[in-house]
């Protein structure tokens, strides 16, 4: 072979790469900028997730425990999926919550945000410095075991992660220790 040809084949095994690297790179970029479609900083919680089953304010009440004041918003997905810090911030409480089951607050300055329903298996705790889009929990199950004196049950008498129907994240965002709707921080991204 001539090294003309070697070197044709070359370029065009170059040219290939740089392409597919160029696709990649703009794969990457979309993905991470539609979690911040509103450009406000604050990270979408659930990748893959964006339906809401139930908005900020008055409601029916879905369950008995629940208010018919939604406080936040309701992101359903699956048993485990990955759930996101929205915003840097301080890990103050992470525990049992009682109607949020399993929860995990995170205090930013005037901010404070609540994700309820989670995983039991907690991977940040209280005093953990978050970084905005780190993963700080999973969403849990909708049945739970071995809370003392749990009320929360489901239709067959069965103890729920808090006051809940199903697998979701419910996010709570306070400023100044009022609730405020959750999408006047978040964009649901496309």
């Amino acid at each position: 072979m001539s090294s003309v040809f070697l070197k044709l084949i070359f370029t065009y095994f170059a040219m290939i790469f740089i392409i597919i690297l160029f696709i990649f790179i703009i794969i990457i970029y979309t993905s991470e900028t539609n979690l911040l479609p509103n450009n406000s900083g604050y990270i979408w919680p659930v990748p893959g997730f964006t339906y809401i089953s139930s908005y900020f304010g008055y409601r029916d009440s879905p369950t008995a425990g629940a208010s018919s004041y939604h406080s936040g918003i309701d992101i359903p997905a699956t048993e485990g999926s990955d759930v996101l810090s929205i915003c840097n911030g301080i890990v103050t409480f992470a525990s049992w919550g009682a109607g949020g089951g399993y929860t995990l607050v995170i205090e930013n300055n005037d901010v404070s945000v609540s994700y309820c329903h989670l995983s039991p298996i907690f991977i940040v705790y209280k005093n953990d410095e978050i970084q905005a889009g780190q993963v700080i929990s999973h969403i849990g199950p909708k049945n739970v075991y071995g809370i003392e004196n749990n009320p929360y049950r489901d239709s067959y008498g069965l103890p729920t992660n808090g006051a809940t129907t199903g697998c979701h994240l419910h996010l709570t965002i306070k400023k100044d220790g009022k609730a405020v709707n959750p999408l006047e921080y978040l964009s649901i991204p496309n």
